[in-house]
């Protein structure tokens, strides 16, 4: 919004040309993205507080009864910084901006929704899982199409490690009409994958903001490099046209989550809930789709990875020898069932976390 309001003045006002460049841009998103949380938490922890939106805990699993009366529902306020910033920041006559957001804000209501179900039936299930599901796949689905169809999006998959080595969906089965449709699907369970991984990871004090600020951080820098044709040509990464603007929706996950992290860190005042883990999962995996760097996601978020696969490990495990493979499942539970602290359990998922997001855009020149 900003860029339209104030370059057209540049003539006149030459600081203003600042607004043309992505990194001036994409560096006040994040500021504004950080200091609406920070402004918005304590009013808001006051307000859960008085009206008991408060999380619910878990008769079975760790110990975390210290937790019990501490309010829910955080990742409100990171949904409207991050919005807005996008939206102040932004350039919005991109298509891919807009798709992201949708889907963005599209999870942040099924978890919104499941939130809300939960602290009013004082129950742990909330909204049922096949309708979460629905919701996931629907607004995905819908984005994707919608990006397919106007050629905003190409049904490619880029593999990394390897120089120009891309899977085409439309190839995949010669004389085969219409079989691109088939990323369209793979791009949804991408979004929901992400989403859930999230929500899955989001079991301690800060952990799950962690790792989600490092892979966003990750992909901003991937979707600058997909924008750019210089450096797209070089790296031998996919161009996207756009994509350049989506760093400041990225980065801007990353000032909203320190502005949470400032009131979530151990022990937390606030937990931002399903209406955070949601919307940040599928905001991740919108980003990887949209940038042509869904594989690349599965190591940029290992740690949501590795937490998926505890689970999975442990109920197919259980189901098919009767016995389990892990104290207690995902696995930071683990950890805890081991004797581990919180904090130390925090910390270094962090460390791993970061380090995998190295490991990530070194890929760049492995190409």
């Amino acid at each position: 919004m900003l860029y339209y309001l104030l370059v057209p003045m540049a003539d006149q006002v030459q600081f203003f040309n600042l607004f043309r460049y992505i990194t001036f841009r994409t560096a006040w998103g994040m500021v504004t993205a950080l200091a609406i949380c920070y402004l918005l938490y304590p009013s808001f922890i006051t307000y859960m507080k008085k009206v008991k939106m408060e999380q619910i805990i878990r008769d079975y699993g760790p110990e975390h009864q210290a937790k019990v009366g501490t309010p829910t529902m955080g990742g409100v306020p990171m949904i409207i910084s991050i919005a807005t910033s996008t939206l102040l920041w932004a350039r919005l006559d991109q298509p891919v901006v807009w798709m992201v957001l949708i889907v963005f804000l599209g999870y942040g209501l099924i978890g919104f929704v499941d939130d809300y179900k939960k602290v009013v039936q004082r129950s742990s299930d909330g909204l049922a899982g096949r309708w979460k599901m629905l919701g996931q796949f629907g607004f995905a689905g819908a984005v994707l199409a919608w990006g397919y169809t106007q050629g905003v999006i190409e049904p490619d998959l880029a593999v990394p490690f390897l120089k120009d080595s891309t899977i085409h969906f439309d190839e995949l089965l010669p004389g085969v009409a219409g079989i691109g449709w088939l990323y369209i699907v793979f791009g949804m369970f991408v979004c929901n994958g992400s989403s859930n991984a999230v929500n899955l990871t989001d079991g301690l004090d800060g952990l799950a903001i962690g790792p989600v600020m490092t892979s966003a951080m990750t992909l901003g820098i991937l979707a600058y490099l997909a924008g750019h044709t210089g450096f797209s040509s070089y790296l031998a990464v996919p161009y996207v046209e756009g994509s350049g603007e989506l760093t400041i929706f990225a980065v801007s996950i990353v000032g909203a989550g320190l502005g949470f992290l400032w009131y979530n860190t151990f022990p937390a005042q606030i937990f931002m809930g399903d209406v955070g883990s949601l919307s940040l999962g599928g905001a991740l995996g919108i980003l990887a789709v949209v940038t042509k760097h869904e594989l690349l996601l599965a190591l940029v978020g290992g740690i949501f990875v590795l937490e998926t696969l505890s689970v999975i490990i442990q109920v197919g495990s259980f189901k098919l020898t009767g016995k389990r493979v892990f104290k207690m499942a995902p696995i930071h539970h683990h950890y805890e069932k081991l004797g581990w602290s919180e904090p130390k359990i925090i910390v270094r998922f962090w460390i791993i976390s970061i380090l995998l997001a190295l490991v990530a855009l070194s890929t760049l020149k492995v190409r």
